[in-house]
């Protein structure tokens, strides 16, 4: 018997909790189960399931009759609980459809326009005579662009309603290459003193120079492509299979099934062990999530270009994710979908925006 290593103690006078960050459940104790719980820990063996506290903890997977996983995160236990506490959030109870998906995301909205806001920032309240007033923003000609640089940041725009429509494999291979390759055209732009690992360039900075994310397409309806996940190799620029797609992309992304229409995507991850094997403090998970970001809105940019609109989500079903992408241990975990396609341009499914129509109250969308 062991005690579960994804627990901790949390006391808020006069009050003492223990948490499960894993399933994400929280329990109170009291004087006789702490004062036990004390014995256990230093003294493992006095477990037992006849103990009517003992079995109780047991019921409650504060202890654990199994072989435990090697406990691999190499940075502080402050930031395990958070990343393992936040995985999987919501995942138990995911809408089926996009319906369902709709009226739920409906009254969680409502819920929170019923609380009283944030107040504005403390600058809020400056008259245009007490700023520094710019100049106008430049016109199309001053970035040197034919396609036009400044027309991509205006058209930019997050979606939630995609059409059945394919789209060529070689969109999709220009955007994985500019936006997750190591760039040929950039390789002279190294120096010799730097070893070697540290010479690929991506068109997004990237912490240390590690490239610590990792891109895995999602394809769904790519022409010439099958159905499935694949890993990008960025020194390659090349895919390998890893999974078929046998269930639709809201069931991956906490029943946000409104995307299942979208036809190529790509999951990012961290390699953490990258980041574990340069930087030794737990402030580094900060710059995973920063490269993550980068590379993020260079796809969404890049897509634009490419005439598609884009939606991305933090909201994931990380366990099913990482079967599929074949991760099973905690040196590399994802943290992002976006997915790209051809769209109506609607902020909203039909679903959501038929709830809106009905009720003609304003809500807060997400992500734009």
């Amino acid at each position: 018997m062991q005690l579960n290593p994804y627990t901790f103690l949390l006391p808020k006078p006069p009050r003492l909790f223990i948490w499960n960050y894993k399933t994400h459940e929280q329990f109170e104790i009291d004087s006789a189960h702490a004062s036990r719980l004390v014995e256990l820990i230093e003294q493992t063996t006095l477990f037992d399931k006849s103990h009517p506290i003992d079995s109780v903890f047991l019921e409650a997977g504060i202890f654990v009759d199994q072989d435990l996983p090697p406990d691999d995160w190499q940075w502080d236990d402050l930031s395990k609980i958070f990343h393992i506490g936040t995985k999987d959030l919501g995942a138990g109870d995911t809408p089926i459809n996009t319906k369902e998906w709709a009226d739920r995301y409906f009254s969680h909205c409502q819920e929170a326009l019923s609380r009283q806001p944030p107040l504005p920032h403390p600058f809020a309240h400056l008259q245009r005579e007490n700023l520094l007033c710019l100049p106008p923003p430049a016109d199309n000609g001053a970035f040197g662009e034919p396609i036009g640089f400044r027309q991509v940041l205006l058209q930019r725009k997050t979606c939630r309603s995609f059409l059945k429509k394919s789209v060529s494999l070689n969109d999709v291979s220009t955007l994985l290459y500019l936006c997750l390759g190591y760039l040929k055209e950039r390789e002279p732009d190294t120096y010799e003193m730097i070893p070697g690992m540290f010479n690929a360039r991506r068109s997004s900075p990237s912490g240390g120079g590690l490239n610590a994310s990792e891109g895995y397409l999602y394809a769904y309806n790519v022409q010439g492509l099958d159905p499935g996940i694949y890993y990008y190799h960025p020194n390659f620029h090349a895919l390998k299979l890893l999974s078929r797609l046998n269930s639709p992309l809201g069931s991956l992304l906490q029943g946000q099934h409104f995307a299942d229409n979208i036809p190529f995507g790509i999951f990012l991850t961290s390699r953490l062990d990258k980041m574990w094997w340069k930087y030794r403090h737990s402030q580094a998970y900060r710059v995973s999530l920063l490269d993550i970001g980068h590379i993020s809105q260079t796809i969404q940019l890049c897509a634009t270009s490419l005439g598609f609109k884009t939606w991305l989500t933090a909201a994931l079903t990380e366990s099913k994710i990482e079967k599929l992408i074949k991760l099973d241990d905690l040196s590399e975990q994802v943290f992002l979908f976006i997915g790209a396609g051809h769209s109506n341009g609607e902020t909203f499914c039909e679903e959501l925006q038929s709830l809106l129509n009905k009720n003609s109250q304003p809500i807060n969308p997400g992500i734009q």
